[in-house]
């Protein structure tokens, strides 16, 4: 049995939105602590692991652990059929979920339930262990960055060492650059063991970063052509994204 109600709809359909720009299909797991989610898009290429507190929900009632397998899409097409001040209400039986928006009318909607077996995710959390690189931006910075990186290439390298943190792209004529050196206003926090530079794809990137919504602080963490790790947190922590993209390796730079 799953139950539970939801005001700040927002909280959810800003994270599905983002999910949804790299799953098209995943399994929520419910349980008394929340609602989380760990899949891989279909390259495997990129990973996302969101979770959203019980205590974010105004009513979150379930007796055992859960998993649901939800079309990712039609998900968010409901959620986004939200109005400001709607409500929305879980109701998870056997073989689909009812969604009820509430607010100056009540309507019902009615997902069936996939079953995706045991889905093959990246070992994401063996990597943590290896990030030599920790920095905590603002998220308009790294939106500027990337942006910026667009207009001449489609791939970026992200590059730090103790004393800046450098965004750039370089394209067959052109050529672009992000700077930040420590102690600048933008770069809320480095953590640097050595110095070190990847490149990630940009087309990634730009659907992640639309997770900025979230918080007003992004953390990266990145090693010598290894993955990024881009965590995106609500301000009281109960919602979190993030997402680990693999680097191109193959470029020279």
């Amino acid at each position: 049995m799953f139950k539970a109600t939801l005001s700040k709809i927002n909280l959810l359909s800003d994270s599905i939105s983002t999910i949804g720009e790299l799953i098209d299909e995943a399994t929520f797991k419910i349980t008394k602590q929340g609602m989380t989610l760990i899949a891989a898009d279909r390259a495997m290429v990129a990973v996302v692991d969101f979770k959203i507190d019980a205590s974010v929900f105004d009513k979150f009632d379930v007796d055992k652990e859960e998993a649901i397998g939800l079309n990712i899409t039609n998900f968010l097409s409901v959620l986004k059929r939200a109005g400001g001040s709607d409500k929305i209400h879980f109701n998870l039986t056997d073989s689909k979920l009812e969604l009820l928006l509430e607010g100056t009318t009540k309507r019902k909607f009615v997902l069936p339930l996939i079953d995706l077996g045991k889905e093959e995710v990246p070992p994401v959390e063996q990597l943590e262990e290896q990030f030599t690189i920790a920095i905590k931006l603002k998220p308009e910075v790294l939106q500027a960055g990337i942006a910026d990186a667009e207009i001449v290439a489609d791939s970026v390298v992200f590059e730090c060492n103790s004393s800046r943190f450098l965004m750039r792209a370089e394209g067959d004529i052109s050529q672009t650059e992000l700077e930040l050196e420590k102690g600048s206003e933008a770069l809320i926090e480095m953590k640097s063991n050595n110095a070190a530079k990847s490149r990630y794809p940009l087309d990634y990137l730009k659907k992640m970063i639309k997770a900025a919504k979230l918080t007003d602080v992004v953390l990266l963490q990145f090693g010598q052509d290894f993955p990024i790790k881009l965590s995106f947190k609500s301000a009281d922590e109960k919602v979190n994204l993030i997402m680990v993209l693999a680097p191109r390796v193959s470029e020279s730079e």
